[in-house]
């Protein structure tokens, strides 16, 4: 094994187990919120998107009832087809192996490939590592999570409702040495910050990323010329 596979071994590892001991605080929420253990690993297995579990025990627990909650969590869900855009030629994934990659397409899974570019190989190593990772630990920390309940007091104190969100600034930080990505970031990061104090969940995530498609077709444009 290179050394560079080695070290997209490493950081597929690592990825998973920092995000995955975030999954203690969504499985002690999901049962203050009223959700038993089983329903709550449904969501880990099933629906295994972190901003969406979060975005549908936060609907429930005010109390807005099933419907709101699978439109927020599914408006937060949407981002990761756009993650599917760019790795399906990459994975070039057929029969059955297709709702598994799809299963796996996650913000982790999608950063991690891109240290492995250009090489392909490398790339599909970095999203399998990762997303089989991710996986697993976020299932096993959810199950935690559910169990200890209020015995581990608010997940906050601990910081880990910044546990995956510090993870995946560290994927992403070597490409904001480019000032256009950095621009991109911090203009992405301010809109999402405003527009979350107006609008519902999700829909920030959403113009935000639309902000990053339009920045890239702009680029892309001025390139040409």
């Amino acid at each position: 094994m290179s050394s560079k596979q080695q070290s997209i071994t490493a950081v597929s590892l690592g990825v998973g187990f920092a995000t995955g001991v975030y999954a203690i605080s969504f499985g002690a929420l999901s049962v203050a919120a009223g959700l038993d253990l089983w329903q709550t690993m449904a969501l880990s297995l099933l629906m295994f998107s972190g901003g969406s579990q979060f975005a549908f025990i936060g609907v429930v627990a005010t109390g807005a009832g099933v419907v709101p909650a699978i439109l927020s969590a599914w408006l937060l869900g949407v981002r990761n087809g756009f993650y599917a855009i760019r790795i399906s030629p990459v994975l070039n994934a057929r029969g059955l192996i297709m709702p598994l990659a799809a299963q796996l397409t996650i913000d982790e899974s999608n950063a991690v490939s891109l240290l492995g570019e250009p090489d392909r190989k490398k790339e599909r190593l970095g999203f399998w590592l990762t997303g089989i990772a991710v996986f697993v630990f976020w299932n096993i920390f959810t199950f935690l999570g559910a169990v200890l309940g209020s015995q581990i007091g608010n997940p906050t104190d601990w910081g880990l409702d910044a546990a995956a969100g510090a993870a995946f600034l560290g994927l992403i930080w070597p490409r904001l040495s480019q000032s256009k990505f950095l621009t991109l970031a911090v203009a992405s990061a301010f809109a999402a910050i405003s527009l979350s104090a107006v609008l519902p969940a999700g829909v920030p995530v959403l113009l935000t990323a639309l902000l990053a498609v339009g920045f890239w077709l702009f680029g892309m444009r001025g390139a040409k010329k």
